[in-house]
């Protein structure tokens, strides 16, 4: 693909930029990323039209794109990279799930890690392919991912995966896996209660206060 078709793009979310935007949103993510000062709502409308014309482009051009978008200084082109490929998640094959989680691994922070999370979920449609090996790995963004990656689905939730998996990762001392822990009991929380409750009240002492804590917030 020829890259220099992005070009165009590229040009207008310079032009839209607010560049006195850029130092605070440098400073939410704790410095590590350079921002072109585009907040989300006016990334996505300034970008809307290019992503909308990428509507049957397929899984390879989809993913090639995405990873040029990646490789770009400014943390706004690896939202980018992610609205694309949230667009157009159903064009995603199951089989693309270890590209999706490679992407992931680079220039890892919370804010792409859990915009990955959630396609995940969307390509895996139900399914659990590949969680159990993220769940393993060394890298714990990876392991993150297996945590959060059922959150919305509601019926199709597999109780019992989720408990085992939070279970699991409950000696970790990650603050970010501590809070994917109790991030996902809470949004199973808002459609099983009790299911939760009864998971705290057996298995809850071998929690971090934080998991515990966030898993409990709504429950009352």
């Amino acid at each position: 693909m020829n890259t220099a078709a992005l070009e165009p793009l590229y040009a207008a979310l310079r032009a839209a930029a607010r560049h006195d935007k850029a130092p605070a949103m440098r400073a939410y993510m704790r410095n590590q990323f350079d921002f072109l000062g585009l907040p989300t709502p006016l990334r996505r409308a300034t970008a809307k039209p290019w992503l909308k014309a990428q509507k049957g482009a397929g899984a390879a051009a989809l993913l090639h794109l995405a990873h040029t978008l990646w490789q770009l200084p400014q943390r706004e082109y690896q939202y980018l990279a992610i609205d694309l490929l949230a667009m157009h998640w159903k064009e995603l094959p199951l089989q693309e799930l270890p590209a999706l989680l490679a992407l992931a691994r680079q220039k890892a922070w919370w804010d792409t890690v859990d915009g990955l999370a959630s396609l995940v979920g969307q390509v895996l449609r139900g399914s659990h392919e590949g969680m159990d090996e993220a769940l393993a790995h060394e890298d714990f963004w990876l392991r993150r991912i297996a945590l959060l990656h059922q959150l919305g689905w509601r019926d199709a939730v597999d109780e019992a995966r989720l408990f085992r998996y939070c279970l699991s990762q409950a000696h970790e001392e990650e603050f970010f896996i501590r809070k994917a822990i109790g991030w996902a009991l809470r949004d199973y929380a808002h459609h099983r209660p009790q299911a939760v409750r009864a998971f705290l009240d057996t298995a809850g002492a071998q929690l971090s206060p934080l998991s515990y804590r966030e898993a409990a917030r709504h429950l009352g």
